[in-house]
């Protein structure tokens, strides 16, 4: 049976909680992470780029030059995609780049990203604040007695509620309810900060 240290506050191991090893056991699926990053990074896409064909460049309305006796070449708008000023031929409109994958996909990417923060050893379960935390210098004292090194994503569910409150204004930190978090969330931080509550609710999510 694979097992999760529980840390305290002081970062000093005060019980373990049982993983299954069905999921933590097993090599990571890279397919379904890459298909669940390319969908989430897509709809992050803005898609706000435009040009204008030559039916809506302004102006262009006269014909050049006659048709025929001047010797050059044929013109019949001075907004043509050939000349200068002109519009443009096959140019970008704005559009949605983003699209969805099947849910079980969701679910296997979700599973897969919990996998691979367990195997980098960046998953880490915290006890449950069931005290109020008064300050942001308390909650960050304890990030600094973890030893977190890069960005963290804090899915605290059990905990109070002056955590999200007091969390907020630290840097590289993220917090989410464990109902929001998508694989994408999961990778774009380098650590993995649950509590035994949370662990036990994304895993019921994953199954």
């Amino acid at each position: 049976m694979l097992t999760l240290p529980i840390l305290s506050r002081a970062g000093k191991e005060i019980d373990t909680v049982n993983l299954p090893k069905e999921i933590f056991g097993v090599p990571v699926n890279t397919d379904v992470l890459h298909q669940a990053m390319v969908m989430h990074q897509a709809s992050l896409r803005q898609g706000n780029a435009s040009t204008k064909e030559r039916g809506a460049v302004s102006g262009g309305g006269k014909k050049p030059w006659r048709q025929k006796g001047t010797g050059r070449a044929r013109a019949g708008s001075s907004r043509s995609p050939l000349w200068a000023g002109g519009g443009v031929v096959f140019g970008p409109h704005p559009r949605d780049f983003g699209y969805t994958i099947p849910k079980k996909i969701k679910r296997a990417a979700l599973r897969e990203s919990l996998n691979a923060k367990y195997q980098s050893k960046t998953l880490i379960c915290l006890e449950e604040f069931k005290g109020k935390i008064g300050k942001t210098k308390e909650f960050a004292e304890i990030l600094t007695t973890l030893k977190l090194q890069g960005k963290i994503l804090a899915l605290l569910d059990g905990c109070d509620e002056s955590v999200k409150l007091f969390s907020r204004n630290i840097p590289r930190f993220e917090m989410l309810r464990c109902e929001d978090v998508n694989a994408y969330d999961v990778l774009r931080n380098k650590n993995l900060l649950l509590t035994k509550t949370s662990l036990n609710k994304i895993l019921e999510r994953v199954k």
